[in-house]
Parts: structure tokens; sequence; C-alpha cells
């Protein structure tokens, strides 16, 4: 029995809980989002800092719009959806740490991520954001972090 990678999985989870997030961004009260009119590259390299300065390593950088656009007629795509579209995923050994000694299962929000697009119906305009966590004991903290990350990057 072949075994798959668990980083490679986690990868292909996250990606694929994070692209799904996104698509119900307006309509979702679970995602968080600050909309800015930067430079799509500088609202990333901003929000590469953001996780950066703050002590942490970013573990991946996930590129949906190329992705999308590389797999558009594979899939029988009938239009474009974003310019741009980006995930970075960290982890925080101290945040995370209190958030899973508060309750083991929190592990299932780490790591963290944060994503920027720019929607091909919305040329100029970057939106910034990140999937909050419930509410509870050590979550709203990393809740906080997303939160300042996000805000920092979309010059908030």
């Amino acid at each position: 029995m072949k075994r798959t990678s668990s980083i490679t999985t986690g990868l292909a989870v996250a990606g694929l809980v994070w692209a799904g997030s996104i698509a119900r961004a307006e309509t979702n009260e679970a995602v968080t989002t600050y909309e800015t009119d930067a430079a799509f590259s500088d609202v990333m390299s901003d929000l590469e800092d953001a996780i950066v300065n703050r002590g942490f390593v970013v573990d991946h950088h996930g590129y949906i719009a190329e992705m999308l656009k590389r797999t558009a007629q594979d899939v029988g795509a009938a239009k474009p959806l974003y310019r741009e579209a980006e995930f970075l995923q960290f982890c925080s050994a101290v945040v995370s740490r209190a958030a899973m000694e508060a309750d083991i299962g929190n592990i299932a929000f780490c790591p963290y991520v944060l994503f920027a697009y720019e929607a091909e119906a919305s040329p100029g305009k970057v939106v910034v954001g990140f999937r909050r966590l419930p509410q509870g004991e050590a979550r709203d903290t990393v809740n906080e972090l997303l939160d300042e990350v996000a805000r920092e990057a979309a010059g908030q």
C-alpha cells in the first residue's frame, strides 16, 4: 500500500478548503475580507512581510489563479475568474500550541491561510482575507492575529 506524504495531503486539503472559502467570501460570515486599490503584487508582498515580520515562516505559497488558468480547458471552464489569486500558509508554534492546549482538536485549524485575489470582474480591486476560526478559547487569538495581518496587507 502506497502512503501519501502527510505534507502533500495537508497542502492539498488546505488548498481545496481555501478555494472553497473564497468562492463564498461575500456571503459567508466565516470569511473576513478587506479590499484595497493597491497593486496585487504589492499586496502579496505586504502580506508576506506582515507574516514574516511577526517572526513566522511562510510554509507554502499557492498560486490559485495560475492553476485555474492552466486547467481551464481541461475542466471546460467558460470564463476566467481571477486576474490574480494566491494564498500564503504559515503556522505559529506559540499561537498554535496555545490553541491546541486549549482544545487538542484545534489541530484542524493549523496551518493558517491568508489569501488575496483580483477578480476578472473587478480589475484594480484586490481582496485580502482569511477564514475565521470558530469562536473559543485560544481560537480568538488566532483570529485576531489573522485579522491584523490581513488589515496590514490591505493598508487598513
